[in-house]
């Protein structure tokens, strides 16, 4: 992976006057550019609104003139700063707070044009990317990427200065999947809290951190609940395929993972309950990416907001990303550019293509309960290895879900049970839940739960003729079929003498 000072030496010496910087650690990366400069011998110069201009890193301003806060003296002092002996480069913090100024984006397009000519270059470091119409042409963007698994190796080793206060083997490996996806910063102090509340980098208190991370970001959560595979009744099929799946991917040859599949399947069928114990059963934390969240007022802001969640994912590989009833997330891409002038299209489009192209390990299960609303190019081959069909269970899987939820609210299976012939795995849940909290039989408790096979029942019918033959069965192995309704026949008399 091409390092930000790498990138950055190729787009100089290929005379790109504007380079935008899209970053979260302004100062690491001012750390990077420094060392690049020094190494070739250029001229940094770095402006922000509180220090003014200053040459180096530090380093007092020689004049008056170059000490303003004011932005557009910075750009025009970069004429100045132009020598025959190598590059100058001008870093402008967090500058996106001016680019809507129209004496700024006048002098940065001077200033630009004669960039090329002079070897002077802009560089922007701003934590998202804004540009007005009139530079988007003129600046190159660069992500400053959050630090792999060796940098976060680094920063570990670097804290934990006695032996037994880093771990190694599996432990590490655990230690540095917890901090995948933190900055250099956050990744520093969630170690040193690591060390005094535990006395070694534990991931406990990495995941603490991240999920606060997380949070400030308001574009995924982390779920870390105690849901198991014990706590589903069947799904048989669908447990096997991503257990050897995910278990499997680790020694697989590199560049081979798997990528995830798409649940299809009623309402209460345990779909969501699957992927949040799936993150448990495999070892990896469970993402939740809420698509309405993605949603922003400004313009380019729900793009934006989903290539950040995105990276976000990537990011914190191994992980298992969740994306829940997605036909409604994405209910308005076929009319979308005329109720949204294309936003949902243009967000739907980059998820898409990152489901096809992205090679971090990042599983993704996707939930839906109704098909005719998802564009049939979402669920093609190569974006998911999987599209199963969970059903109503069996008889057999219903006694397994009873006997869970009896023993789980304290009850007693040795009364009479509610007919549940058209029950999911939820509305058991449910009687049993009412059974314990009003105090009364589990016959009386069912009375209460009105099963969605019933309330809508033409949408459960249609669903079901929709996959089958389409769909993998959740509960065995192969393809999905509808068990055929046994037909009536009229009793024929046999008896002759009676015709």
């Amino acid at each position: 992976m091409n390092t930000l000072s790498t990138t950055l030496s190729e787009y100089v010496c290929a005379a790109f006057s504007g380079i935008y910087i899209q970053t979260c650690e302004p100062d690491e990366a001012l750390r990077e550019m420094g060392e690049l400069c020094r190494e070739r011998e250029w001229r940094l110069s770095v402006w922000d609104l509180d220090r003014g201009l200053s040459l180096g890193r530090g380093e007092a301003s020689p004049t008056a003139v170059t000490a303003s806060t004011d932005p557009l003296a910075a750009i025009r002092a970069l004429s100045g700063f132009a020598t025959s002996a190598g590059a100058s480069l001008l870093v402008l913090r967090n500058f996106h707070r001016f680019l809507g100024s129209v004496e700024v984006i006048q002098a940065l397009e001077h200033q630009l044009a004669q960039g090329k000519l002079h070897r002077t270059f802009v560089v922007i470091l701003a934590p998202l990317v804004q540009l007005p119409v009139e530079l988007e042409r003129l600046f190159i963007v660069l992500p400053h990427e959050l630090p792999d698994r060796n940098q976060l190796l680094a920063i570990a080793t670097s804290i934990a200065m006695e032996a037994e206060e880093l771990p190694s083997g599996p432990e590490l490996d655990q230690v540095l999947d917890a901090a995948a996806g933190l900055t250099r910063y956050e990744a520093e102090g969630a170690f040193s809290l690591s060390l005094v509340r535990n006395g070694k980098l534990e991931p406990s208190t990495l995941w603490e951190l991240k999920t606060q991370s997380l949070m400030k970001s308001g574009l995924l959560s982390l779920h870390r609940g105690q849901d198991a595979f014990s706590e589903l009744g069947g799904l048989d099929s669908l447990k096997a395929f991503c257990l050897r799946s995910l278990r499997s991917s680790n020694r697989q040859r590199p560049g081979l993972k798997p990528k995830g599949i798409l649940l299809l399947g009623l309402p209460g069928s345990g779909k969501s309950a699957f992927c949040k114990a799936l993150g448990n059963e495999t070892g990896r934390p469970t993402l939740i990416l809420d698509v309405g969240a993605l949603m922003g007022s400004l313009v380019g802001q729900s793009e934006e907001r989903t290539r950040q969640a995105l990276r976000i994912a990537d990011a914190m590989a191994p992980c298992i990303l969740m994306i829940d009833e997605v036909e409604k997330a994405l209910s308005g891409v076929t009319g979308s550019g005329q109720n949204d002038s294309g936003v949902s299209a243009r967000m739907f489009g980059s998820l898409l293509s990152w489901l096809n192209d992205h090679e971090s390990d990042v599983f993704v299960v996707c939930t839906a309960n109704d098909v005719s609303k998802l564009p049939p190019e979402f669920s093609r081959a190569e974006r998911f290895d999987g599209l199963f069909f969970l059903d109503l269970p069996a008889a057999e899987q219903k006694k397994q879900i009873w006997t869970m939820y009896a023993a789980q609210f304290g009850l007693d299976l040795q009364q009479r049970l509610p007919d549940d012939a058209q029950w999911t795995g939820a509305e058991i849940r449910a009687c049993c839940r009412l059974s314990a909290l009003l105090d009364v039989p589990l016959a009386q408790a069912g009375l209460q739960v009105v099963p969605v096979a019933v309330t809508a029942s033409e949408s459960v019918e249609r669903l079901r003729t929709w996959a089958n033959g389409r769909c993998l069965s959740a509960d065995r192995v192969g393809l999905y079929t509808r068990n055929a309704e046994p037909r009536t026949r009229r009793r024929v008399q046999r008896d002759a003498s009676a015709n």
